[in-house]
């Protein structure tokens, strides 16, 4: 990590194991490089740096990680809303920019339990880097007492079904989303929840099941629109000719969003419950005819 031992919760690993753990202060992109040499030796790296800061050390995961193919496991703390540490803080683009990187993986726990089982994941993953975001805070308070499993890369999951909408969250969003989908229920809509998991490999084959079974798909996530989640399901579904099948993808602004606590911001920005079940409602009655359940929506 680069001075990040604290806040990255690498200061009781550090404690147990400082043979096994390294500071290298201020200094990301050296952080990185230092992660690639590692990984030539045959080790399993973690590097674990904010969100924003791996933006300091891009260069060096273009040039010593992706285009060596080393499997160098970036952990990125801090992704999205982050809270009252200001501005500059907020992890609002990795997902765009690791998205396009040749042999990436790039993937979101739903919670804590997840978090644990995609690292176990990445730890198994030799095929070239695997990065993992998650946010700042607490768990979801999610059974951590359980034994740890691989997840199958690219393969998301259904947490819930429904015929009317599909809402797919990616990362800390899948939890609104499943509460989202409550608040829909309550007036007369079906909604299928899908914890995407990976944005990159996407479930591709899910999302076109999912597009021609569910009246329209909307996405949430905490990055910008540009390269995210929601653009990288517009792109495989109009590859199959579905892109019309995504009504709306809820993210972070275009815009430098300003600090504050992640409740508040959330709701701003409609990635909370009641924000992703209201831009749900206003796409089905943008489209009616696209739904079965339009006249109950409607009611």
């Amino acid at each position: 990590t680069a001075a990040m031992l604290e806040g990255t919760g690498l200061a009781p690993v550090h404690a147990k194991h400082p043979n096994r753990v390294f500071d290298v202060a201020i200094a990301e992109q050296h952080g990185v490089t230092f992660a690639a040499g590692l990984a030539t030796e045959g080790f399993r790296p973690i590097a674990a740096i904010y969100s924003t800061f791996l933006q300091r050390g891009f260069d060096s995961v273009v040039h010593d990680v992706v285009v060596q193919g080393l499997p160098v496991i970036i952990a990125m703390d801090r992704a999205g809303f982050v809270g009252d540490d200001g501005k500059t803080h907020q992890g609002f683009i990795d997902i765009s920019y690791l998205r396009c990187l040749p042999g990436m993986v790039v993937a979101a726990p739903k919670d804590e339990t997840e978090l644990r089982d995609l690292l176990y994941t990445a730890v198994q993953h030799l095929d070239g880097p695997f990065a993992i975001r998650y946010p700042r805070g607490a768990g979801t308070g999610a059974a951590t007492d359980v034994a740890m499993k691989a997840i199958p890369i690219g393969k998301g999951e259904i947490l819930r079904e429904g015929a009317d909408i599909t809402l797919a969250g990616f990362g800390a969003p899948v939890a609104e989303c499943l509460k989202a989908a409550d608040i829909l229920e309550e007036a007369g809509i079906q909604a299928t929840v899908v914890n995407a998991r990976y944005a990159k490999p996407l479930d591709e084959a899910l999302f076109v099941e999912l597009a021609r079974k569910t009246g329209g798909i909307i996405t949430a996530e905490e990055n910008v629109r540009s390269g995210g989640f929601g653009d990288a399901v517009l792109e495989a579904l109009s590859d199959h000719g579905l892109a019309a099948s995504v009504l709306d993808t809820i993210t972070m602004p275009d815009a430098i969003v300003d600090h504050g606590p992640q409740k508040t911001m959330r709701q701003i920005h409609q990635l909370d419950a009641a924000g992703i079940a209201a831009r749900a409602k206003a796409a089905l009655e943008a489209k009616p005819k696209r739904i079965s359940g339009a006249k109950s929506a409607s009611a």
